[in-house]
């Protein structure tokens, strides 16, 4: 496809950007031998400047590299947003290692199947965590934290760094940036078994230049203060928190654990200017403004993702700050953005933006696998330095995705005549009722626009006559109420009536994924087991 986008960037944007020869460790290399004294990391009452948090890395990484840890070695990192968690990000960068991001919230089985595939030689993770990864797998390096407590050999992690005398000594790893992962970001698993994304020093570092030239000099170098409420763990935070507000020398703020009270008073205290989030944290900060008065006028950025953001909360939200929500979208797979609403010039409702500089993009049918005219809806790929080598130990999976550096995303899109891009919907989450082809994400858009409803999900389910029919899990604002027949009324005025959610389901929280995101699979779990009972009896 034409980059018929590249008339409708915003000035100061390049259409291509030059990906320079680094490793991720030269990010903080570079910045501390520029910005040293500027403050870097805000943890709890722990603070760290630049020269300070070098020092922590290159001495961990000098433990490690007695523990025998070689290029090409994986880690396992499972923490919460804290200061340890970006130290051992750069350690094992700078020792060319491959770090593992594993959520802290896994249990065993999830765990053991990651471990499986990856045989991680260190684990770091809270000492709280001890007895489930033990459990999971021999790891033969276990690394455990613990600030609080004063037993012996609980704060593993420290005590190594305190051991080691001075790093000069070991050499950086030599780094071939396109060829060698620095990243294994597993997929989150609401579609099947978890795979590993194996993502390149180069596809990190392209991806954090090509969002930071698209902000147009919105965000500024040093200067800025990152909020790290998304999790760590997850790609989006690890390369919008960690790895750009290392390279823009931002002060990074750390949240351990997302609650909307704390978030609040965080942003009144440290004065976050760039705040990455995803749709629920959006949907918190609004109900808690609801009956608070919060001051969040020092955000000048936000970005949204992981899922679509309502149209309704991006302009709610907005109103409450001084600043702009670019909604975009990115995958595991492509380190991970591709695209973005223009943080200065025209944003569309609905949007996921405009693909970013490098990125190039087709949108193919279905069946031919052959491009469709503007307009019309097919599969989206994309090919840019953000997308992955491919996945980890998983060769066909990786051939089927990745075709001469096109990688399929599985989401249904359009473009329009502008370059503006639309994620209608998954490939696998598309339901066929009645022969008609029907997109969840577009009738849970509309559905937002209902004042009494604060967070809902639409799905398929089986139905013998339709095939499938549409069911809708909703939560009303507190305070408020709905009933089947009312909303379906209200539904029926504003889509087409094959549309119109059959089932509504009303309850009082939704399951998610520990960021955010909801889990159709299990909604659609427990509904096929609620049916097969009531065939039963």
């Amino acid at each position: 496809m034409e980059r018929i986008w590249l008339d409708h960037y915003p000035e100061h944007v390049p259409a291509d950007i030059d990906v320079p020869n680094l490793s991720l460790y030269d990010f903080l290399e570079r910045t501390t031998a520029d910005y040293g004294s500027v403050l870097a990391v805000i943890d709890g009452n722990f603070t760290y400047t630049y020269d300070e948090l070098k020092e922590e890395v290159d001495r961990f990484a000098m433990a490690l590299h007695n523990l025998g840890l070689q290029k090409g070695d994986r880690v396992a990192l499972m923490l919460p947003n804290c200061v340890e968690y970006i130290i051992s990000h750069f350690a094992v960068q700078r020792l060319g290692g491959i770090a593992v991001q594993v959520n802290p919230m896994y249990q065993e089985s999830e765990l053991s199947h990651i471990f499986a595939k990856t045989e991680p030689l260190v684990v770091i993770g809270e000492s709280k965590q001890k007895e489930k990864l033990t459990a999971a797998a021999s790891v033969k390096f276990p690394i455990f934290i613990d600030r609080e407590s004063a037993g012996e050999n609980d704060d593993q992690f420290h005590d190594l760094i305190d051991r080691v005398q001075s790093a000069e000594q070991i050499p950086k790893a030599v780094i071939e940036p396109k060829k060698d992962p620095a990243l294994i970001q597993f997929t989150g698993g609401t579609t099947g078994s978890p795979k590993g994304a194996v993502l390149t020093h180069y596809n990190l570092v392209a991806n954090v230049l090509q969002t930071f030239a698209f902000t147009a000099n919105t965000l500024q170098r040093p200067g800025e203060v990152f909020m790290g409420a998304a999790p760590f763990y997850h790609v989006m935070a690890m390369s919008s928190v960690i790895n750009q507000g290392v390279f823009a020398a931002a002060t990074i703020i750390c949240m351990r654990k997302w609650t909307v009270e704390d978030a609040v008073d965080m942003v009144e205290r440290y004065r976050p200017t760039y705040f990455p989030a995803v749709p629920t944290m959006y949907i918190g900060l609004l109900g808690y403004a609801e009956k608070h008065p919060i001051a969040l006028d020092s955000i000048k950025i936000m970005t949204s993702g992981s899922a679509p953001l309502p149209v309704e909360v991006l302009h709610k939200v907005e109103q409450m700050t001084s600043g702009v929500i670019s909604e975009g979208y990115g995958l595991s797979e492509t380190s991970p953005t591709t695209h973005r609403n223009p943080f200065r010039g025209k944003r569309k409702s609905g949007s996921i933006g405009l693909p970013l500089p490098g990125t190039d993009c087709e949108i193919v049918d279905l069946d031919t696998k052959e491009p469709v005219a503007i307009g019309q809806e097919g599969e989206l790929w994309i090919k840019g330095p953000q997308v992955m080598l491919g996945y980890w130990d998983e060769q066909e999976e990786t051939d089927a995705q990745l075709q001469n550096g096109w990688f399929a995303t599985g989401d249904i899109a359009e473009v329009d005549e502008e370059g503006y891009f639309y994620i209608v919907g998954r490939k696998k989450e598309m339901v066929i009722g009645s022969g008609f082809n029907i997109y969840p994400s577009e009738v849970e858009e509309i559905m937002y626009g209902h004042p009494s409803i604060r967070e809902l999900v639409v799905y398929g389910v089986p139905d013998p006559y339709r095939g499938e029919t549409l069911k809708a899990s909703v939560v009303c604002k507190e305070g408020e109420s709905l009933t089947s027949e009312a909303l379906t009324a209200w539904c029926k005025k504003r889509m087409a009536s094959y549309k119109v959610p059959k089932i509504i389901d009303f309850r009082t929280s939704l399951p998610k994924t520990s960021v955010g995101k909801i889990l159709r699979r299990q909604l659609v779990k427990e509904t096929m087991d609620h049916m097969e009972k009531e065939r039963s009896q």
